[in-house]
């Protein structure tokens, strides 16, 4: 694992539901614990949208980022898509709902949905029809919920640990198909 987020400071959305947004994640030096909720000292403004305990952690990889950093002529770092865990080597977005990650020695996370991007995301990143242009490149980063409570830092290794039984379509295959349909004029 590359690095570990958690919010640097609440930004002001005031057009967003919430009026803040916990977008604005840094990485972390040093063990992080996870709880059933996400990483201590992280922030889930949204509940209802971004966060609970069926998205308590999101991952997305160091690979989708470099993709993205050439695409828009600017790096990405660790955090700047408000994801927890930036990850290398494994890919995310193929991963299927119920399968189980185990990051480090203890913690398992599992695979619940992808990243449906809001307007807040795009007005973040100060890109024109960001949310849109986000969902059609089949990149969305996958949400996990925390099945094993542990502590986390950069250099753990993740692994793939279960797969379920009956996989049904991927992070990736949800996203693309539900995504587009889930988008906002002019988003």
């Amino acid at each position: 694992m590359d690095a570990v987020c958690v919010v640097h400071q609440l930004v002001a959305d005031d057009v967003g539901q919430v009026g803040v947004s916990g977008i604005d994640k840094r990485p972390v030096s040093g063990p992080v614990r996870v709880r059933t909720l996400g990483l201590h000292g992280d922030v889930q403004a949204d509940r209802k949208h971004h966060g609970g305990a069926e998205k308590a952690i999101y991952g997305y990889t160091a690979e989708d980022a470099a993709w993205w950093a050439e695409e828009l002529g600017r790096e990405i770092p660790a955090g700047s898509f408000g994801e927890n865990l930036r990850i290398s080597g494994i890919d995310l977005d193929g991963a299927h709902p119920g399968e189980r990650w185990q990051i480090g020695d203890h913690v398992v996370l599992e695979a619940t949905v992808p990243r449906i991007p809001c307007a807040t995301f795009g007005r973040w990143l100060g890109e024109p029809g960001w949310v849109r242009r986000f969902l059609a490149a089949g990149r969305p980063g996958t949400y996990f919920k925390v099945i094993t409570p542990g502590t986390v830092q950069a250099g753990d290794r993740a692994v793939v640990s279960a797969i379920p039984e009956n996989a049904g379509p991927s992070i990736r295959e949800t996203a693309l198909r539900r995504g587009p349909a889930l988008a906002r004029p002019g988003d």
